[in-house]
């Protein structure tokens, strides 16, 4: 035991409780929604998502005692399983719903698009770690990267999963541009994805797609259709009020008019019984959980840790941003979930695994002192 941690033990006062501790009650609260939306019971969907939390924390442990090495050296091979995966669930790949996303491997079904959220982070950390510099302006840095994104992208957007595409997109992307490249190549890319956006909306988009974005813009034009769900959660943030109705009190999600009041409107259910004060307490988590995250990027002794610290704060606050704009009315309904609140073991597994690499991260720090990006 070190003279700092008492009669604490180092393995648990090296932990960084600072995380951990507002993690927990994050969790502990979307426990205590989900309860709330199955009708006061704890079955189907509080209890699985405790008993998912606490499978995925010990995941996230293991992940936090890897070496810098093995990790660097897994990176690729991370990648090309994963891609492997993605062209499986084309091939013999599970439909639910009228999407093809999930593999059945027996002991588990797998939804191998949320795995290429985190190793999308690693590998191109990896690229830029490996590269010069001075190669940082040319075209190499650019177009390796970009083709590294866009296969997996290609693929999600055929099962057909949007949402799940722009997250990897956006996790990349973030990547990308804490790696030095020049900033004129994103506005170009700003500039030609805006002049491209009318091409995207008719020729690349699903009809259910193209209904969700245009329902954004007046989900009143088709109120018990395609802005059906948008109204509902609107209703029943704003009936909360400041204190909310109280737990267990929600009419929305009690009688059936919030759709998936456990998933992608849990956001919605919790705000209907505990208010803008419950509001303020879960944006007050992520916050101290997300600037967390950056300081331990910021800290980083290394330009690959600092890429992938950075990379997976950057994913967990797609996430969030997403979800929280998109119950709001702010942005098309495009099935992200609320990391550590909804209920859905794949978003907790890929959340869980950013939690874990940040601490991995965060213990390289500390074992070594920052002697600057390289």
């Amino acid at each position: 035991m070190s003279a700092n941690s008492g009669i604490i033990p180092d393995p648990i006062a090296r932990q960084p409780w600072g995380m951990l501790i507002p993690l927990f009650l994050l969790v502990a609260f979307g426990a205590a929604v989900l309860y709330s939306a199955a009708g006061g019971r704890m079955d189907p969907f509080a209890s699985s998502h405790l008993i998912r939390f606490s499978v995925f924390l010990v995941m996230a442990s293991i992940i936090a005692s890897l070496p810098r090495p093995f990790v660097r050296f897994m990176t690729y091979p991370a990648y090309v399983v994963v891609l492997v995966l993605l062209i499986g669930v084309e091939v013999i790949g599970n439909v639910r719903g009228g999407s093809q996303r999930w593999l059945d491997l027996g002991f588990m079904v797998l939804q191998p698009s949320e795995l290429m959220k985190p190793v999308i982070v690693m590998v191109l950390a990896q690229f830029y770690a490996s590269l010069p510099l001075s190669m940082l302006t040319g075209w190499r840095a650019l177009i390796v990267p970009g083709a590294l994104i866009a296969v997996p992208v290609a693929f999600v957007l055929l099962q057909p999963d949007l949402g799940t595409s722009l997250a990897i997109a956006f996790g990349g992307a973030v990547v990308m541009l804490l790696a030095g490249l020049p900033i004129k190549w994103f506005i170009g890319g700003g500039v030609a994805a805006v002049a491209a956006a009318p091409l995207l909306f008719f020729f690349a988009l699903q009809d259910y797609q193209q209904r969700r974005v245009m329902t954004m813009f007046n989900p009143e034009a088709d109120a018990l259709g395609a802005g059906y769900h948008i109204n509902q959660s609107k209703i029943a943030i704003g009936s909360g009020g400041i204190f909310g109705k109280g737990f267990n009190n929600g009419s929305q999600s009690h009688l059936e008019y919030l759709p998936e009041p456990q998933t992608d409107f849990v956001f919605a259910t919790m705000a209907e019984e505990w208010g803008l004060v419950g509001g303020l307490f879960v944006l007050g988590i992520f916050t101290i959980i997300l600037s967390w995250g950056l300081k331990v990027a910021r800290d980083s002794r290394d330009r690959f840790a600092s890429l992938v610290a950075a990379g997976m704060v950057a994913t967990i606050f797609f996430y969030v941003a997403v979800n929280l704009m998109m119950v709001m009315g702010l942005a098309p309904v495009v099935g992200i979930p609320l990391p550590f609140m909804s209920h859905g073991g794949s978003s907790m597994m890929t959340n869980m695994i950013c939690i874990g690499a940040l601490m991995m991260v965060n213990r390289w720090n500390r074992e070594a002192p920052r002697t600057g990006l390289s």
